[in-house]
């Protein structure tokens, strides 16, 4: 589909990267993995065509290649509304729409049935029809409903004006216009940012079903991991191409830098020898020749790089604190309501010492607001009380909030440490890659990833007992979010995390409290019991909402029968005992259903199914749902 030859991109006196080639196929979903400053984001915008390498070239493989690009920074014509902007994904459709609606009108008013050009209205109108159904353009509105939803839109918002969204809820808009597309070749930078946690394993099975190919750069360690089915790695200014998903390329990537660590090592012995063996020629006249010989085969060996940074390097941890209460917060009917639209309501909760304690939920359930009502940034309704010594570190998504822009990144540093953090500012800013004259940029001037890496480092500058962080991800790359994670698992205190990250966040908590239609609720167990939990329940919800649907049919066809007849067959004895007995298999039969259902849902979450899987899954679920309508109709009769 795409060969890329020889690319290569001088940049800021050096070659960002050179000499790379490789060759992107159908069905490939590759994931691009590098350091920061590698030149992955770089990369996507030279095979978009959007940017042009120094060298080498970008060929499609055939004149009629779709590459869609998926970038950070959007630009959105103000005035429409969600339905109308995703619809712009299909010019080519509405353009055809438009014209099958002309020739349909002036098929209707012309009487010149003999003439050419009445012929030839005809002839355009099978074509164009031709080309609207090859396009998808009779299940367009289906396919836009079916997306838009899936990335947490609801049928509400369809309507609203893309105005009133946020950056992160218009970057969905364009990623859904992208999936829509359906591209050849689907560029993704960062698609994971913004989206929570339904969301994200939405896209996922989309992306592994996506007809195209997928190239995509993200931090998102599970993401990466479940999509992927080849990684690029950008290192020492070329490419390494792993045949593997991100997680057996860590594997593997691992057992390379091995091999080459042990080759830069004999590299280094031979030339440590080889040197020796100059110098003990160069004194002697006779062996002179012999040493330039000697030295001319040293300059032309090439030197074994290793680029390999080890989080475990950089032992950072927070400050200890002084002991709080037991108890941390104590809740008692709070909520909180902006003019007449409540975002939740009668939350009670505890939350003791030493807590580890996840936030989870669609965006706008109230995460954050809650997040910021225990900082006490925001006030709410009900009572929430704050325990007996308790220390508060805040991490505020928006770092533009809590950041002073006309400082310096040490200058904010060494404002938020006291006498004991001061020697450790340079090392711990080194340790979030501030490093040499990095440290003295402005504030104002740095990425979202800067700031929040500076962020994260104030906190561990500062005494603390209890971490409210929300989204301390965002913007992070893979090697920062490794050494906060192992800073924030040997932290003492009390953490409340906001965060869609579920690698992030596995092995972080042991409690979550799930945000949803408005109501905070308590659930014990991990990020991952709980999506395994969640999945059982939307699917429980699915089949319900199908079941009162039937519920509701059946009852009304009821209504319609005979009363007479109704009321012979409730009063027969042998009829009810029958009815029973029946009743009673069916109950068994639908328990056992349920629970190889449920056992075949749990090897789902692990691995990848077959589709021989899938099909035998479908069919027991349609068994279930036969099962289930045999139930239904059989209470009826003894009711």
């Amino acid at each position: 589909m795409l060969l890329i030859q020889n690319l290569g991109l001088h940049f800021a006196g050096s070659y960002l990267f050179s000499e790379v080639s490789f060759r992107i196929n159908p069905k490939d979903r590759i994931g691009l993995a590098g350091k920061n400053g590698a030149g992955k984001s770089t990369l996507l915008k030279i095979l978009s065509g959007e940017k042009q390498g120094t060298e080498g070239e970008v060929i499609k493989e055939g004149s009629d290649i779709r590459i869609g690009f998926l970038k950070q920074d959007l630009e959105f014509t103000k005035g429409r509304t969600v339905w109308d902007e995703t619809k712009q994904a299909f010019t080519e459709l509405v353009d055809l729409e438009k014209k099958i609606d002309y020739i349909n009108q002036q098929l209707v008013e012309r009487t010149d049935y003999e003439t050419e050009s009445y012929h030839k209205l005809i002839d355009d109108l099978t074509d164009f029809t031709e080309r609207f159904g090859m396009l998808g353009g009779y299940q367009l509105e289906a396919d836009m409903e079916q997306v838009l939803m899936g990335l947490g839109f609801k049928k509400d918002d369809f309507e609203r004006l893309t105005d009133v969204f946020s950056g992160g809820w218009r970057m969905r808009i364009e990623l859904a216009k992208l999936l829509l597309q359906q591209n050849d070749v689907l560029l993704l930078d960062e698609p994971t940012n913004h989206l929570d946690i339904e969301s994200i394993i939405w896209l996922e099975q989309f992306l592994q079903s996506y007809n195209g190919a997928v190239v995509l750069v993200s931090h998102d360690i599970q993401f990466l991991s479940t999509v992927t089915n080849r990684t690029i790695e950008i290192s020492n200014k070329t490419i390494q191409d792993y045949k593997a998903n991100y997680q057996k390329f860590l594997i593997l990537r691992e057992e390379r830098i091995s091999k080459l660590q042990q080759a830069q090592k004999n590299q280094e012995q031979h030339i440590k020898q080889t040197e020796m063996l100059i110098d003990k020629f160069r004194a002697k006249a006779s062996k002179a020749t012999m040493a330039q010989s000697l030295m001319k085969k040293l300059d032309k060996i090439e030197r074994i790089e290793v680029e390999n940074e080890d989080v475990t390097n950089f032992r950072v941890k927070f400050e200890p604190s002084i002991q709080p209460g037991k108890v941390i917060f104590e809740a008692n009917k709070v909520g909180k309501s902006f003019g007449d639209k409540t975002v939740f309501s009668d939350a009670d909760f505890f939350i003791e010492r030493g807590e580890k304690i996840a936030f989870l939920g669609q965006n706008g359930q109230g995460k954050t607001t809650l997040a910021k009502i225990m900082a006490k940034v925001m006030d709410c309704e009900g009572d929430l009380k704050q325990g007996h010594n308790v220390q508060i570190g805040y991490f505020a998504q928006n770092q533009e909030e809590v950041l002073t822009g006309t400082k310096t990144v040490l200058q904010e540093a060494e404002d938020a440490a006291n006498e004991q953090t001061r020697p450790r500012v340079r090392d711990l800013l080194g340790a979030f890659l501030f490093r040499g004259e990095e440290v003295e940029k402005r504030v104002k001037v740095l990425s979202g990833g800067e700031r929040n890496r500076l962020a994260l480092c104030k906190l561990l500058l500062q005494p603390f007992n209890v971490l409210i962080m929300d989204e301390p991800t965002n913007h992070l790359d893979i090697h920062s979010k490794e050494i906060i994670k192992t800073a924030l698992r040997n932290f003492d205190g009390t953490l409340i995390i906001v965060s869609h990250d579920r690698d992030f966040l596995d092995g972080l908590a042991d409690k979550i409290f799930e945000f949803r239609n408005g109501k905070v609720k308590e659930f014990l167990g991990d990020v991952n019991e709980y999506l395994a939990y969640r999945k059982k329940e939307n699917m429980r919800e699915v089949d319900m909402e199908k079941a009162v649907k039937n519920q509701e049919t059946r009852v009304e066809k009821q209504e319609r029968k005979n009363a007479e007849d109704l009321n012979q067959k409730a009063n027969s004895s042998n009829s009810n005992k029958n009815i029973q007995n029946k009743i009673s298999k069916l109950e068994n039969e639908i328990a056992e259903l349920e629970k190889q259902l449920s056992a075949i849902e749990n090897q789902f979450s692990k691995e990848n199914p077959s589709a021989e899987k899938m099909k035998t899954y479908e069919e027991m679920k349609l068994k279930l749902k036969n099962r289930m309508e045999e139930w239904e109709e059989n209470l009826l009769l003894i009711e």
